[in-house]
């Protein structure tokens, strides 16, 4: 397929599993066609969770042993990553589903959101960008629509198995490949908060948005009836306001998680037309039925 089909299609399938309400969504600010032509025809792509310097060289070097036509990053890269801030607003919505309220969401995600556009800014963006440039390598990064993916499924997967406890819903995380995985690797999905038998009461999935929200909201929460989070990841600021809310905390894994939702996404893509794949970079390519 041609490469702006094949983003055209990131788009498509990004906004088909976003939780906000579908007319809205225009395009994901973190996810682009970072260098190369939009007519190129695609059938080989390297795809990793982070692509920077060296993984473009390995593409490279793919290039002239097997053939490649693509290099697909998870992590955004370039005007990608300095827009990474933008897409965070759809935290408003999964706040306001959880019962926060709308205008008390966005004081909480604005604040957040100029804190992580300041923290971006002075960063190096163009570095994997020219570096793509100058080996005349095809680029792109889909972020936040691998991100939805990931955010619809286990929803969707909790909402069918109905987990009672801390320790159900660790289990069925592990019945997910990209999490056996991780567990063979010695960094699979386990609870920092809570115990095993502890009740999950209302779940908060903190799959999808950009990054880590505000660290102010989880009293808030509480106060809904959110009494478990499952997340990617979680950072020490943050830890430390989750447990005061009394929240049990279920990481589900970064890597393993970013890797299930470019699976999922590309088992869309390649509904339609068959891609060679290598992984790379901490991705495991895993095809669904």
């Amino acid at each position: 397929m041609k490469l702006s089909h094949l983003y055209s299609q990131v788009v498509k399938f990004g906004i088909k599993n976003d939780p906000r309400r579908h007319e809205s969504i225009k395009g994901f600010e973190d996810s682009a066609i970072l260098f190369g032509d939009p007519q190129t025809e695609v059938k080989k792509v390297l795809v990793g969770i982070d692509i920077e310097v060296g993984e473009l060289l390995l593409a490279d070097r793919i290039r002239s042993k097997e053939g490649l036509d693509l290099v697909i990053s998870h992590h955004p890269e370039g005007h990608a990553y300095a827009s990474l801030y933008k897409v965070m607003r759809v935290q408003i919505d999964l706040l306001e589903q959880a019962g926060i309220s709308r205008k008390v969401a966005t004081e909480l995600l604005e604040e957040r959101q100029r804190e992580v556009e300041r923290r971006i800014l002075p960063n190096n963006h163009s570095r994997a960008v020219d570096a793509a440039r100058l080996l005349k390598m095809p680029f792109m990064c889909m972020h936040t629509p691998a991100d939805n993916h990931v955010y619809a499924y286990l929803k969707n997967l909790f909402a069918k198995e109905k987990p009672k406890t801390v320790k159900d819903i660790l289990d069925i995380l592990m019945t997910i490949p990209e999490y056996k995985l991780a567990a063979e690797a010695k960094v699979g999905p386990r609870s920092i908060l809570g115990s095993p038998k502890r009740e999950v009461g209302k779940i908060l999935i903190e799959m999808t948005g950009g990054t880590e929200g505000s660290k102010d909201v989880y009293d808030k929460i509480y106060k809904t009836g959110v009494r478990t989070l499952v997340s990617m990841h979680l950072s020490e600021d943050h830890f430390k306001k989750v447990k005061e809310a009394n929240l049990n905390v279920i990481i589900a894994g970064h890597i393993s998680s970013d890797t299930l939702g470019l699976n999922l996404l590309l088992d869309n893509i390649e509904s339609e037309e068959k891609l060679h794949v290598f992984d790379c970079s901490g991705f495991r390519r895993v095809k669904r039925n």
